[in-house]
């Protein structure tokens, strides 16, 4: 019965750690909800989308990993693709919850006439360093996801580099074990400023941020799947503000692992 006890403690107390750090993340990016709203101004966009990216993550001996993702995002209300990804990347566990990775991305941006109106459509290529770690708090399971980008983007001179900081927890359901409440947020930063300040390449400081909140259902140890609700707040700089674009999307996640 006291280690019943003990162990309901440390579920609990791991839950509110973990919700704890996920908070301190979406205060300390300076785009808190309230201070979200207070920053549209009237000249905010907003957009429906929906994004269906599907990850394989393999083990291979001595190890290593290696990583594939298609990441389709379709927008306009969900009437014309937006952006491909393909990101494949090989990986290394340092140990069981630590993991380094190298990646690179090739991103298809489709339909892009107000952002360049000469070329709807153009390329960026990158690289990407990540840190991966991963803990379980009782029964909460935590990812922290720490990427730095190195970007190659069509109409912009030189490199950008972009910081990305990804917390995300997981509470399964003691009712349905194969069920879980998530909730994720990423920070993205610019590093430097690319390319003129009239938009054609990435402008140092905030650049957007991305709040998730959906379920996980696990149909067996190879393959689960997210769905739920994210918002993305994207600062394009076009405009005064911190955010003058949000999207509103339906995201489906698909998770693969052999």
């Amino acid at each position: 019965m006291q280690s019943d006890t003990q162990n309901h403690r440390m579920s609990r107390g791991g839950w509110l750690l973990a919700l704890s750090v996920l908070a301190w993340n979406l205060i300390g990016s300076g785009v808190t909800p309230v201070q979200a709203y207070e920053q549209l101004g009237p000249n905010t966009k907003s957009d429906f989308r929906l994004w269906a990216p599907v990850y394989l993550t393999v083990n291979l001996p001595n190890r290593f990993l290696a990583y594939m993702e298609v990441n389709t995002r379709i927008g306009d209300d969900v009437t014309n693709i937006d952006q491909l990804l393909l990101r494949p990347a090989i990986g290394y566990k340092l140990t069981d919850n630590l993991s380094i990775w190298q990646g690179y991305a090739w991103v298809g941006h489709f339909n892009q006439p107000h952002t360049f109106p000469q070329s709807p459509f153009f390329e960026e290529s990158r690289i990407y360093q990540q840190v991966n770690y991963t803990t379980t708090f009782g029964s909460v399971k935590f990812l922290s996801r720490t990427r730095l980008e190195e970007r190659w983007i069509e109409h912009a001179d030189g490199t950008a580099v972009r910081f990305r900081q990804m917390f995300r927890v997981m509470y399964p359901l003691p009712i349905a074990p194969d069920i879980g409440l998530v909730m994720y947020d990423e920070v993205f930063a610019n590093v430097n400023t690319v390319g003129s300040i009239t938009g054609k390449g990435p402008q140092a400081g905030f650049d957007q941020n991305r709040f998730f909140l959906g379920i996980n259902k696990a149909f067996n140890q190879y393959f689960n799947v997210d769905v739920g609700y994210q918002n993305q707040m994207l600062n394009q700089r076009s405009l005064p503000g911190n955010a003058n674009l949000i999207n509103h999307m339906l995201l489906i996640q698909f998770w693969i692992t052999l």
